[in-house]
């Protein structure tokens, strides 16, 4: 009995050594944030948080833009994320269902859009979205990240749906559904794990994008926090606390928002995987 009791405390300690280096940057942003000028260039580090500077991060809030950057990251992620589900779902569904000419380029060409930098996309988009009037605007980032992030969903859903059994289809035309009917209120909730694979995915793409949000956003008001969070730094001077407190609310509720998903992402991603 002691071998596999030694076993499982082994897999607890290893669990909670992997879980604190995985969280400690979280920790040490917080700790910097709350720490005096003294201290952060003091020879020994802080490892308690000094509760009594907490006004840097109501202060960051208050009286700085950080709440409007973060509304701002929230609006593009949350955008990005419903349009490319949105156009995902039946992209998906038709490389998966149906046979026409051209399907194995498309297929393709979605996977090598993964390969291309985005760097290489700024200066035809930025003449692109001149044009058409859409710099500046939260809209034109939700577009330009949907269309990088819609390829991968796309494909993460075409699996999920070729491991669907086509006999639920059927058996749903038989009974008199319309193809509509039988991809929204059959196929989709059947999917469910990889939609929620595919919304972190879009999401998180979105929250954490910064090449297209410095380049084709310009004033302050309009900005992410990605963006905002790299205005702090200065060539005389950077605060350092603030820069962390920003960064800590920037971080978080992403954090926990990905505790909560993860296991539909691992669900979702070997989804349609294995048939048999």
């Amino acid at each position: 009995m002691r071998l596999p009791r030694i076993g499982l405390t082994l897999r607890i300690v290893g669990v909670l050594v992997v879980l604190g280096i995985a969280v400690f940057p979280l920790y040490w942003m917080f700790v910097t944030a709350l720490s005096g000028d003294s201290e952060l260039f003091a020879a020994e580090a802080r490892l308690v948080p000094d509760f009594s500077q907490f006004g840097v991060f109501i202060d960051a809030l208050a009286e700085g833009k950080a709440a409007t950057w973060l509304r701002n990251s929230l609006v593009i992620a949350a955008g990005t994320t419903i349009l490319s589900i949105g156009l995902g779902i039946p992209l998906g569904y038709a490389l998966s269902r149906f046979s026409f000419r051209g399907k194995v380029l498309m297929t393709v060409v979605l996977l090598f859009t993964q390969m291309l930098p985005e760097a290489l996309m700024v200066v035809p988009l930025f003449a692109l979205f001149r044009r058409f009037d859409l710099l500046d605007s939260l809209g034109g980032l939700i577009l330009v990240n949907s269309a990088f992030v819609l390829p991968i969903v796309a494909l993460i859903l075409k699996g999920a749906f070729d491991g669907l059994p086509r006999e639920i289809e059927e058996s749903a035309r038989v009974d008199g559904a319309r193809p509509l009917t039988v991809l929204t209120r059959i196929n989709v909730p059947l999917i469910a794990p990889s939609l929620a694979a595919s919304a972190v995915i879009a999401f998180f793409h979105a929250w954490n994008e910064y090449v297209f949000a410095v380049t084709f956003i310009f004033t302050p008001e309009t900005q992410p926090a990605s963006v905002g969070i790299a205005n702090f730094i200065g060539e005389l001077g950077t605060p350092i606390q603030t820069v962390m407190a920003v960064s800590f609310l920037f971080t978080a509720p992403a954090v926990v928002f990905y505790l909560f998903v993860q296991k539909y992402v691992v669900a979702g991603m070997t989804a349609g995987a294995v048939k048999g």
